[in-house]
């Protein structure tokens, strides 16, 4: 069994439960591979893979006001907010995320036992797809076409360099950047969405997504955890837990569905916020969405008739 883990770059999410329990599940994966070896299975689960993905934009827009800059975000027509990355903010982002926020985060695995290793989007085509250099932007009502962006939109993902380096006993440690291949050719470093990363991985591998982050799900009520919804596995479910996503849960919703798409096993949103947070969210605690909340093109088809 394989799970990616998201974990979010948000000033209100602490790290340090989420990667002892990386530790906890490597260390049980390690020891049922022994059982195994040896014959003594006996029911056991399978070995306990682990990815895991990380965000960053606070730091990235701390750092950018560190150095007199005002990180720019824009609204597209579908009202979607998200970061625009002009040339200097890349540059930053660059720094900040495959550089500090990862190297810290492979430091502390390191410190609790793991053998991580340390992966941006662009190493070895890991996380690759067109380069959007223009963007269509909402601004004071009206749409326009914004220049000069460095983004884009994962389309392929290298599962097989993850699963070498898994098989090697390493755990991976991957941040964003992705290698962005222009119109004219070559490639160019720019950003993508973190969640979304999460989403192409875990449906490359096949694996478990688990979205960790400041709340411990998706809420009917936004303001009102006890409003909580615990799981999803139909079109008709999952099309309620669209309608109750709002501002940057929107986001993390589209990523479920992409990963979903892309043949993750499952996706839960939870909270980073405990002591074994990857562990409680694999055991249901949060909002899990099961591959039926796809509706499939028969379905569709039946709906419409």
């Amino acid at each position: 069994m394989t799970v990616v883990v998201k974990i979010g770059g948000a000033r209100a999410v602490d790290p340090e439960g989420a990667l002892s329990d990386v530790a906890s599940l490597v260390a049980d994966g390690e020891d049922s591979a022994e059982q195994s070896s040896a014959g003594r299975s006996g029911g056991v689960e399978p070995p306990e893979d682990v990815v895991l993905v990380h965000g960053g934009s606070t730091a990235v827009d701390e750092t950018l006001e560190d150095l007199g800059k005002e990180p720019t975000y824009v609204e597209t027509p579908g009202g979607v907010v998200g970061r625009f990355t002009d040339e200097e903010t890349m540059d930053v982002f660059k720094m900040v995320m495959p550089g500090k926020l990862n190297t810290d985060l492979v430091e502390s695995l390191h410190n609790e036992g793991v053998d991580a290793v340390g992966l941006s989007g662009t190493d070895g085509k890991l996380l690759e797809g067109k380069r959007k250099s223009a963007v269509r932007v909402t601004e004071d009502g009206k749409k326009k076409i914004k220049r000069g962006d460095h983004s884009g939109k994962i389309e392929s993902v290298n599962a097989d360099l993850l699963e070498t380096t898994l098989a090697g006993g390493y755990t991976p440690v991957v941040s964003v950047p992705m290698l962005g291949k222009e119109k004219s050719g070559g490639y160019t470093a720019v950003n993508a969405d973190a969640d979304r990363a999460a989403a192409a991985i875990a449906g490359a591998l096949e694996a478990d997504l688990v979205v960790l982050t400041d709340v411990s799900g998706i809420y009917e009520d936004p303001d009102d955890e006890s409003t909580r919804i615990d799981s999803a596995s139909t079109p008709e479910e999952f099309a309620a837990v669209k309608d109750a996503a709002e501002g940057f849960m929107t986001k993390k919703v589209m990523a479920a569905e992409e990963a979903l798409e892309g043949g993750a096993a499952s996706v839960t949103v939870a909270t980073a916020n405990a002591d074994e947070p990857i562990t409680a969210a694999l055991a249901g605690e949060g909002t899990t969405l099961e591959p039926g909340v796809i509706a499939d093109d028969e379905t569709t088809q039946e709906a419409t008739e």
